[in-house]
């Protein structure tokens, strides 16, 4: 049986030099760590290239440094570098040099600490941008929790000696980003109330944020899509399927609010995946339709629509009431149009949902099999495995051995 794919979150782990003061400016070498199998909920985790010379300008591109600019970096102050690293680091993110970008902001964490000292709000910035940057780009999540340790323990004692308005709002928006962070994080080392909490502390501080203006709308609705999709993954890991439908429901409303219907399948299929579990196979079905008819009305004939179709074969294949092999067949025939125009016909995607599909041809009895472009699949799906393997299939149903 195929089970409905949720949004959850990977275990992950990260590099440790989160509070050494010293850092070789000079050594490009990053400390490699082998991080765990991710999922979702960091999106984004592509490598950059490695990471270049100190010396080099990091808003632009130019050729290698002479030895007066090497001399040059050298005589600049701490400030200089920190503005410098900062800048390269940004560069480096925009140009999806990850790697890069992750050695520039733990140059930033030890050159902030040079500058500021060890209890200031800009080292709790600091540390609380690796941290994203760990979470984000690399999904190590122990590392991430590493890092905000400081931020988590200075920012409180921070916002209560500060008399500045906007310094406030400032120890407010890194306290949002330790917290989105931890809740990130957590969800990878597999701390479900750790996570919980931290993302719901960040819904209280980002609606104080929003009240004094500093997150417009839209930047308030892209984090609680984030947050509502934490609580989800949070909720279901923890067997509360009602709290999690609910931050379903949550979601399908903020999407409805920034008018974005095309992400709304995404949210039926988290919702299929619960009631998938409580065995609920109508409410399954009806939200995989839902996600279905999204996916046709925005992508056609795209990879989305292929998964979502084979999904909902499979659950129709599987449910006791016999007329729902007509439909069944149907989606199957659907996934593998869709899988063959967007993947092709020897990606595995194409190749398992054609092996589902034989299943279901065979179960279904030989008035199923006699069909000749069926036969024709059953014997193609065949040939692969022959090819691949040097085996012959036997065909319970036709007491034979297919011809090929």
């Amino acid at each position: 049986n195929i089970v409905v794919t949720a949004r959850t979150a990977g275990d992950q782990q990260l590099p440790r030099y989160a509070f050494s003061p010293i850092v070789n400016m000079e050594n490009d070498q990053a400390e490699h760590h082998s991080p765990e199998t991710s999922t979702e909920f960091p999106e984004n985790k592509r490598n950059g290239s490695r990471g270049g010379s100190v010396f080099t300008d990091g808003c632009s591109d130019g050729p290698s440094p002479s030895r007066s600019a090497k001399e040059e970096f050298l005589m600049m102050s701490p400030e200089q570098k920190l503005k410098h690293f900062t800048c390269r680091a940004q560069a480096s993110e925009d140009s999806q040099q990850f790697d890069a970008c992750i050695q520039d902001l733990v140059r930033c964490v030890a050159l902030t600490r040079l500058v500021y000292g060890d209890r200031h709000l800009k080292l709790a910035q600091a540390h609380t941008r690796l941290a994203k940057a760990y979470l984000q780009f690399k999904g190590w999540g122990q590392q991430a929790l590493d890092h905000l340790a400081f931020p988590k323990d200075f920012l409180p004692f921070c916002s209560s000696m500060s008399s500045c308005g906007d310094e406030r709002l400032e120890v407010l928006t890194c306290l949002l980003s330790v917290h989105l962070t931890q809740g990130g994080a957590s969800l990878l080392t597999d701390d479900l109330e750790q996570a919980g909490q931290g993302l719901l502390k960040a819904e209280q501080v980002l609606e104080q944020l929003h009240q004094h203006d500093v997150v417009n709308q839209e930047e308030k609705i892209k984090t609680q899509l984030e947050i509502t999709g934490g609580l989800y993954s949070v909720y279901k890991r923890q067997g509360r399927p009602e709290e999690a439908l609910n931050q379903c429901e949550k979601s399908l409303q903020l999407l409805k609010e920034c008018n974005k219907p095309e992400k709304t399948s995404a949210v039926y299929k988290d919702m299929a995946a619960i009631e998938q579990d409580r065995g609920q196979v109508d409410q399954t079905i009806e939200h995989l339709s839902k996600a279905h008819a999204i996916a046709v009305s925005h992508s056609p004939e795209g990879l989305e629509r292929a998964q979502i179709s084979h999904c909902l074969a499979m659950i129709l294949s599987s449910a006791a009431e016999p007329h729902h092999n007509e439909a069944a067949g149907h989606y199957f025939e659907q996934s593998l149009s869709a899988y063959k125009k967007s993947v092709g016909l020897q990606d595995p995607a194409f190749l398992n949902a054609q092996d589902d599909f034989c299943r279901f041809l065979l179960a279904n009895g030989r008035q199923e099999v006699k069909h000749h472009h069926k036969l024709n699949l059953l014997q193609s799906s065949c040939n692969k495995y022959i090819r691949i393997f040097n085996i012959y299939l036997f065909c319970p149903k036709t007491d034979k051995h297919l011809n090929l």
